[in-house]
């Protein structure tokens, strides 16, 4: 239970939830290329996007990089990187002030460049845009909350008969490529007996068990840190076979 806190704890020093942090994504759909958001992925709707303008230590170590990798040809990236971090940290500030100069300066022209393509979407490629971008942000949601539960030790769910069948034949299974793998396990699911499906049933069953006093459990832990937001809307003891779990 410590541990749990401590996560908790981690997370709430974030300042927001998984589940808050898309909260007031439609108020900033108003704008597709409001600078409080700044999309970096490429929409069906324009025909090119401008690049965002690299950072002034992102353009220091651009610079520096083949430079340490021809007077260090064995050396990893990963140590170059390193030593250019300690060259940018010892960089007097009038030679830091030229790379934040020129970032200014490209930013600038990338702020431009946006409002330049804003000003010529029709309405339609404008509606479009907006929609595009509360698919991404919603699914971005989506991973956000998953890695979240992940993090804090949500039971997996219970797994039907099938799949602990696919699960366990497909393993077994090594010739041909994933796909004729599996149709070939879902034929020899299918043309299993009703005596012989009835082990699996039965793993299926034992497996609702498993995940309900696991849930039960975790469910109160939640409440005890103060996360009731992420409790099942319903909770049912596994006395049918077509229950579902949320």
């Amino acid at each position: 239970m410590p541990l749990l806190r401590g996560v908790w704890g981690v997370l709430s020093a974030l300042g927001k939830s998984g589940a808050d942090l898309c909260a007031d994504c439609g108020s900033r759909l108003r704008s597709p290329f409001s600078f409080v958001y700044i999309p970096r992925w490429f929409s069906s709707t324009l025909r090119s996007y401008p690049k965002k303008p690299m950072t002034s230590y992102v353009r220091f170590s651009k610079e520096q990089l083949p430079i340490f990798k021809a007077q260090n040809p064995g050396a990893r990236n990963s140590e170059l990187i390193k030593k250019i971090a300690e060259l940018w940290r010892e960089l007097p500030d009038s030679q830091k002030k030229v790379y934040e100069d020129a970032y200014k300066a490209d930013w600038q022209a990338y702020k431009q460049e946006l409002i330049r393509i804003e000003e010529e979407l029709t309405p339609s490629q404008r509606v479009t845009l907006e929609k595009e971008m509360m698919q991404k942000r919603l699914k971005k949601k989506s991973i956000i909350k998953k890695r979240e539960l992940t993090l804090l030790g949500k039971p997996k769910r219970p797994r039907s008969a099938y799949n602990i069948f696919i699960s366990e034949r497909f393993q077994e299974a090594k010739d041909g490529t994933s796909q004729l793998r599996l149709k070939a396990v879902n034929e020899s699911w299918k043309n299993l007996t009703s005596s012989q499906k009835q082990v699996y049933i039965q793993l299926a069953e034992d497996d609702k068990v498993r995940y309900f006093n696991e849930i039960k459990s975790w469910e109160a832990q939640m409440v005890e840190v103060g996360r009731e937001d992420l409790l099942r809307r319903k909770v049912k003891p596994p006395a049918k076979s077509t229950e579902e779990y949320k």
